[in-house]
């Protein structure tokens, strides 16, 4: 039986966030599950896409990136990588997902999430961070007197969640993702619904009761990186 190291199978890595990261960024963090460590900030622009503009309404858009050493081997600067597309539309969706774009207005919020070092769940960090960065632009606006209210709707944040050798594992780092017989992305909000759920069956294929397990496991660890938003967010009353 496969067992994590320095953790139980069942507990995530442990988790560090340092905010306000970056010093001219509206918000940012940067954020660590592991070894894996990603620099999350928060852009505020007064400004909105084609289809949005006269619609009173905002947006919340992402970019992820890889830094060149952030693997063991040097990765290029490609921002037009499917992978790379494919992490940050993901990122944007999960942070639209619980912001009130009408109440934000005519304006656009930004997450850069730029990977410094990467050890399995660079994607599931970068949307728990990337809510600390753009929740604490948001307070940021509140303080200046730009908006009236915060509109965030509820938390969101984002685990691994994986079965190796007949063992399921939460919060895979990339020795247990690349030997995963099974690997999950799972996306929830606060009050405990998904966002999104990407599953893979990397060895074959898996049943409906491994599945259900794995959401539980996910779940629990969600609620647990939600708590360590909350504790850093206490400015965020909801």
């Amino acid at each position: 039986m496969f067992k994590p190291k320095e953790r139980t199978t069942d507990q995530i890595r442990p988790v560090k966030v340092t905010k306000n990261f970056i010093k001219h960024a509206e918000g940012s963090c940067l954020i660590e599950f592991g070894d894996t460590r990603v620099v999350c900030t928060a852009t505020v622009e007064n400004e909105v896409p084609p289809f949005l503009q006269n619609t009173g309404s905002g947006w919340v858009t992402a970019e992820y990136g890889m830094l060149p050493r952030s693997c063991v081997t040097r990765v290029k600067r490609d921002k037009s990588s499917g992978r790379t597309q494919e992490i940050q539309r993901l990122v944007g969706r999960a942070l639209r997902i619980v912001v009130d774009l009408e109440r934000l207005g005519p304006r656009t919020i930004k997450i850069d999430c730029d990977v410094l070092q990467a050890d399995g769940g660079t994607r599931t960090a970068s949307i728990t961070g990337g809510f600390i960065a753009m929740a604490d632009a948001l307070i940021k606006l509140k303080k200046e007197g730009v908006i009236k209210e915060i509109p965030i709707k509820d938390y969101v944040a984002a685990v691994s969640v994986g079965l190796l050798d007949n063992t399921l594992i939460l919060d895979l780092n990339y020795e247990e993702d690349s030997n995963a017989e099974v690997d999950m992305n799972v996306v929830m909000v606060g009050a405990g619904e998904f966002v999104e759920i990407q599953g893979t069956g990397e060895r074959g294929t898996f049943d409906k009761n491994t599945a259900d397990q794995l959401l539980d496991l996910a779940s629990q660890g969600i609620q647990k990186l939600i708590q360590i938003q909350r504790e850093n967010l206490r400015e965020l009353d909801i």
